[in-house]
């Protein structure tokens, strides 16, 4: 299975997603982008903070290019699925 990577970008910096996450393909690395960010909103959100119009996850690859860039507002705008 392919590794993607989460890296969020932000006004402040882009924070590394090290790691990474072992998934089936790119749609579901845009699920799990989907849902990173819902949750890193919530967060926010729950200190006083909207990051949703500024803030982005783009999901890489293990050679390091960018496969698609997530806005936090796709994520409000998504249905999940």
């Amino acid at each position: 299975m392919p590794r993607y990577f989460f890296h969020v970008v932000s006004t402040t910096g882009t924070v590394h997603d090290p790691e990474g996450s072992e998934l089936a393909d790119l749609d579901a690395a845009l699920d799990e982008a989907i849902e990173n960010a819902r949750d890193a909103m919530s967060r926010s959100i729950s200190r006083g903070h909207d990051v949703s119009r500024r803030d982005a996850i783009r999901i890489c690859d293990e050679g390091g290019l960018v496969l698609r860039v997530v806005p936090y507002t796709d994520a409000i705008l998504s249905d999940g699925d």
